[in-house]
């Protein structure tokens, strides 16, 4: 009698025993495998969370109890879990499969600058319901990933954007002048490939709007700041006054034109030297983005250390010459120690960024 229900129990110890080493072992390889590689949180939550589950199942069927409460416990099992399912709302279940296919379509990654309705900011995190933008006032916004599937996202591309300043002039100016003074504002503020767009004929004024090539995009709000004041020096420089003519003073003017007298060099020089020393603010208003950019970059290192590692593994078996085989696995030997620090290295960065939350 205590010998059959020793039996009975211990087929019950040994099915836990053994999904619990189970769970903890693939958890182990999961985190493992996941330092360093893109996208890998979420497969590794569906796989243990599956195994979790039939875990549960297999161990409620091990104990011993008669089958038919077996059958109305893994009964009650699926019901809730349906019922889990069933309940959940549309709008989270809409946002992780507007998450796994915003994954698919990889069109940003941490680091990018995107603009989505009145939002703009930078990446600093990617989730399965969630993306997180740092805007450029430092905060940080976050964006259910179906809004993002359901509104038009703009992606300020790596290789640069253009960038645009806008200014509106009386009749009385010359177009052919504007433009060459708008051309030369573009490139004294560091922009290639400019042009300019005549966009608006109005009743008092004509809107002019010039275009420069930012290459650059991490200093994309600098570089729109510069390109205004640049056009403001050099409109001034020219003697053409920036003032709507329908303007209506409530004091004498007699005359007198809107432009401030030129600045001294010495103040000039002395600003320069303070912007120096401040350094671009995209530094300060993007910290955390910039910090998931450089970890994404890491990941991608990683991944085509990989890569090369295969290669010359390959070669290796392929190598008939000893001392060139000798030669491979050093190099293999190598990239494997420089892997292991790049993954050390971001798991410190990515518990930083954990710690800033």
């Amino acid at each position: 009698m205590f010998e059959s229900i020793l039996d009975n129990w211990l087929s019950f110890i040994v099915t836990a025993i053994i999904f619990f080493v189970l769970y903890i072992s693939v958890r182990y390889v999961l985190n493992r495998q996941a330092q360093g590689k893109n996208d890998s949180s979420v497969i590794r939550s569906i796989i243990l969370f599956t195994i979790g589950l039939i875990g549960i199942i297999a161990i409620i069927l091990a104990i011993p109890m008669e089958d038919s409460i077996k059958g109305q416990i893994t009964s009650l099992i699926g019901i809730v879990v349906s019922a889990v399912f069933a309940l959940s709302s549309a709008t989270f279940i809409g946002n992780g499969l507007a998450g796994i296919m915003m994954r698919a379509i990889n069109n940003f990654k941490p680091g990018d600058f995107i603009t989505v309705g009145d939002h703009f900011g930078r990446i600093s995190e990617r989730g399965l319901f969630h993306t997180e933008i740092q805007t450029e006032n430092r905060d940080l916004t976050t964006l259910p990933n179906l809004f993002l599937a359901n509104n038009p996202v703009r992606v300020t591309r790596a290789s640069g954007t253009f960038i645009t300043g806008e200014v509106s002039l009386g009749y009385d100016v010359s177009r052919i002048k504007v433009e060459q003074h708008l051309l030369d504002a573009a490139k004294a503020a560091g922009l290639t490939d400019p042009f300019v767009y005549v966009t608006s004929l109005g009743d008092f004024s004509v809107v002019y709007k010039v275009h420069g090539l930012l290459k650059d995009v991490k200093t994309i709000l600098t570089g729109r700041s510069k390109l205004n004041a640049m056009i403001l020096d050099e409109l001034h420089n020219a003697g053409i006054e920036i003032m709507s003519p329908t303007f209506v003073g409530q004091r004498q003017v007699n005359e007198i034109e809107f432009i401030p007298k030129k600045p001294k060099a010495k103040e000039v020089e002395k600003l320069e030297k303070q912007v120096n020393v401040t350094g671009s603010p995209e530094n300060m208003m993007f910290d955390k983005a910039e910090e998931a950019e450089s970890i994404e970059k890491r990941k991608e290192n990683v991944e085509g250390i990989d890569a090369k590692i295969v290669e010359l593994e390959a070669q290796i078996l392929t190598e008939e010459d000893t001392v060139q085989q000798e030669s491979l696995t050093a190099k293999v030997e190598q990239l494997k120690q420089l892997k292991e620090k790049i993954k050390t290295r971001i798991t410190e960065k990515e518990v930083e960024l954990e710690k800033e939350k």
